[in-house]
């Protein structure tokens, strides 16, 4: 999200901070006329390295320009490729990050920023994110909770939940989990993209984006969705909305339409003007023919005769810059342009950006989130399941290939290895496991995040707090069983302070996990980082290498090795005791004297064990926060700047 817009009317003092040009609030805040100008959208590619690295860029929206007012239903139509969702991500400040974009964007007058917009305005993406272990009432409530103002009462919340789901039929679903595709049972499709609708709509925005919300529905559903955004439109709020091949019943229900033609504006009006403008240029709807049809086929490439059908786009791009609606287009984003400033009689000024944009306090974003972090992981019973047990076979498996070993010389190096397999699944299992769960959950993150629903902190601690009580009951389940069973010391002390120590590794290795996840984009990415980077820390935990005979340029290696301070641990709780080994003679030197010995051999003092869990505390709580700074940085909006 950051870094990806250029001049968008944000300024940047010396200082750092950034400012933007805003007088005052907005008048009213309830009516608001969004508009957008010369719009250019341009993907940066490059090819080679080096010297012969070259960047090409590929020109998307080309000189875009519209507006909607209060009121109005706007269809953004084209064909595929046309630039409708990358108009409309560039709108609500989505874009991706490889894109570079310049213009400019107004609410009634006031230049937008993502703050302000946030705060005013809904978006129902394509792509349908939910936690699929809420029900369609929970997910609601959950928004509801989150979203609505604040001086709203719970009884209204949950009235205007009620209304939103008796409105878009789903209170037939309400008490039904969403679910997870291949994992858990659930709603239906149908169901899943009227519940993204219901949980926009749910706050009654000023200004709301949806792109293409009826995809996937049946016509009767997708006409019940147009309708509800009729609906919305006709309370003066400002309805934008991308829309790939409405049946005509659809279509008739948008009083304006934007067509989209190669990233160029190849009409913006109302639905019966497009018509006549087409008619104008001698291309006319056929009767009883879908007018939706008719514009997208006018505005189509072809296979095989491109050239042809982008030399008409380009003609009826241009004819509509000439003809009437285009002048008529072009001088109402100028009169919104000034409408700000003429309003309030003065020159905009200076203000910081630090409006919170968020609807709840820090303590009830808290609440709701980690309700629902915890309530996602009790209620995915198959996946506990799986993890109980893959824990209690491999434990059983490792204590059965270490069965009753001896504490003699014969057994150190059997001991020794048990217990730096013990730290090794510990660490493998942990930290692949929230690899795999936390990344996969960052897209749902991301999304309510930028819907100012709650902050990164909040999110954070949450998942955190929600997956400690199973961090910890996993080590505890393997030391019981294996611990024994392999015939480690049996002192009580010794067999807590290695459950202990376990459990410290273990959630080292989620820290682990979690900055990783945060690190990466996807969960492949994700899988790939963190192999390659838990060989090595692994490889100079002390089991393969000594700690003496680590080279010096990789001595700090062992420094962030939560393997290195854990299998120190393992082996001070299993040999400091040991004062002498029955089998071996007192004036040899061919074995091993006391546990102490054992200890040195590896490179360890007995002495470090304190130190050794300290530096454990402190790896589990600085790889989070690096994972935290991390995670920040993908939210980061203050870096965004409006376009030029």
């Amino acid at each position: 999200m950051s870094g990806v817009y250029d001049n968008l009317g944000f300024q940047r003092e010396q200082n750092g901070e950034v400012s933007i040009q805003v007088e005052k609030k907005l008048s009213g805040g309830e009516q608001l006329t969004y508009s957008w100008e010369k719009v250019n959208v341009f993907a940066v590619t490059a090819t080679g390295c080096g010297k012969k690295k070259k960047t090409q860029e590929t020109h998307i929206l080309k000189d875009v320009a519209g507006i909607c007012r209060p009121g109005e239903l706007l269809a953004i139509m084209g064909a595929s490729g046309a630039g409708k969702t990358t108009l409309l991500n560039v709108l609500t400040f989505r874009s991706d990050d490889a894109l570079r974009i310049t213009g400019s964007l107004y609410v009634n007058g006031q230049r937008v920023t993502p703050d302000l917009l946030t705060s005013r305005s809904a978006y129902v993406q394509q792509e349908d994110l939910f936690i699929g272990t809420f029900t369609v009432r929970e997910q609601l409530l959950f928004q509801a909770h989150l979203r609505m103002d604040r001086h709203l009462s719970h009884e209204m919340r949950v009235k205007r939940v009620e209304e939103v789901m008796q409105e878009l039929s789903l209170t037939k679903c309400a008490k039904t989990l969403i679910g997870v595709p291949g994992r858990l049972k659930g709603i239906s499709g149908g169901e899943t993209k009227r519940l993204a609708f219901a949980c926009e709509v749910l706050t009654n925005p000023a200004l709301m984006f949806l792109d293409e919300p009826t995809s996937g529905l049946d016509s009767f559903m997708a006409q019940n969705i147009v309708q509800a955004m009729r609906n919305l439109a006709s309370k003066n709020k400002t309805v934008i909305s991308t829309i790939h091949q409405p049946s005509s019943e659809v279509f008739a229900l948008f009083d304006r339409v934007l067509l989209m033609g190669e990233g160029r504006v190849a009409f913006l009006g109302s639905t019966s003007d497009a018509l006549q403008f087409f008619s104008g240029l001698g291309r006319s709807c056929p009767k009883n023919y879908n007018p939706a049809d008719f514009f997208i086929s006018e505005l189509a490439i072809e296979a095989g005769n491109e050239a042809e059908c982008r030399t008409r786009v380009d003609s009826t791009c241009n004819a509509f810059l000439s003809s009437t609606s285009g002048q008529q287009v072009a001088y109402a984003v100028a009169e919104n342009k000034k409408s700000f400033s003429d309003a309030n009689g003065v020159s905009p000024n200076h203000v910081h950006v630090n409006k919170s944009p968020y609807k709840a306090g820090w303590w009830e974003q808290f609440e709701a989130v980690l309700r629902r972090s915890v309530l996602a992981n009790a209620r995915e019973p198959m996946v506990l399941r799986v993890k109980a047990f893959q824990t209690i076979l491999i434990a059983l498996l490792v204590g059965v290939i270490f069965l009753n070993q001896e504490t003699n010389q014969d057994g150190i190096t059997n001991l020794n290895g048990a217990l730096f397999l013990l730290l090794t699944q510990m660490s493998f299992s942990n930290s692949m496991g929230v690899v795999n769960t936390f990344c996969s959950e960052l897209p749902i993150f991301l999304r309510e995040h930028f819907n100012g629903m709650y902050r990164t902190s909040v999110y954070f601690l949450c998942k955190n707090l929600a997956e400690l009580p199973l961090a910890l009951i996993q080590p505890a389940v393997f030391t019981a069983i294996t611990y024994y069973m392999i015939g480690l010391s049996t002192d009580a002390k010794n067999f807590f302070v290695c459950m202990a120590i376990l459990m410290l590794v273990a959630n080292a290795a989620i820290s682990f996990g979690y900055l990783v996840s945060c690190l990466a984009r996807t969960v492949p990415m994700a899988m790939v980082i963190a192999a390659p980077l838990l060989i090595p820390l692994m490889l100079f935990g002390g089991f393969f290498l000594s700690a003496d005979s680590v080279p010096v340029y990789f001595v700090w290696v062992r420094y962030i090795s939560w393997f290195n301070y854990g299998n120190e641990a393992l082996m001070i709780n299993q040999w400091a005791d040991v004062e002498k080994f029955s089998d071996c003679e007192e004036n040899s030197t061919l074995c091993y004297h006391t546990g102490t010995e054992v200890i040195e051999s590896l490179g360890y003092s007995k002495d470090n064990m304190g130190l050794d869990v300290g530096l454990l505390f402190a790896l589990i709580f600085g790889y989070r926060i690096i994972g935290y700074l991390l995670l920040l940085l993908k939210t980061n909006r203050k870096t965004v700047k409006q376009y030029e």
